[in-house]
């Protein structure tokens, strides 16, 4: 067993691990932030993707004690302060990026990732960095909307 510590969405945390315990498995088994799906456990499907000190990362293809002394940020430390969803969660929500909403804490992670990187991304830019992560249910339609809004350039009238 191996002693890490880091910082999960602002605050710390630590733990025992296994050498062979992944990020993801650390996140929702230890510290009990189920935000963070496992859709494949093959690196295909995204949705465990999480940030490691800023970087988007798929959390099962990364171990535990590889993340000592990180900065992690999950789906659960997207939202404000106050608790209310943050801008990107609340463009998926507005737009109806989701339905099942199994594939979305790895599509708001990846989307805040893009946009930080690329402010004002263009559809196919948007459909480019996507490629890693897999819906099966909307088609990716309203997805590229709600990143298109929470970039800000979908205006009213194109949203409805």
């Amino acid at each position: 067993m191996t002693s890490i510590s880091m910082t999960v969405n602002g605050k710390p945390a630590s733990g025992e691990v296994e050498g062979r315990t992944l990020l993801v498995q650390f996140l929702r088994e230890d510290l009990r932030l189920t935000g963070t799906h496992v859709g494949c456990d093959t690196s295909q499907c995204g949705a465990c993707v999480v940030h490691v000190n800023g970087e988007a990362v798929k959390a099962c293809t990364m171990f535990a004690a590889d993340a000592d002394g990180a900065d992690v940020r999950t789906i659960e430390g997207m939202a404000n302060a106050d608790g209310s969803l943050g801008t990107i969660q609340q463009a998926f929500q507005d737009h109806h990026g989701l339905q099942c909403g199994f594939c979305t804490p790895g599509m708001v992670m990846s989307a805040a990732a893009l946009l930080k990187d690329n402010p004002k991304p263009t559809e196919a830019e948007i459909r480019e960095y996507l490629e890693g992560n897999i819906c099966r249910c909307t088609g990716y339609h309203n997805i590229i909307k709600a990143i298109q809004a929470a970039s800000g350039q979908l205006t009213a009238v194109a949203a409805e």
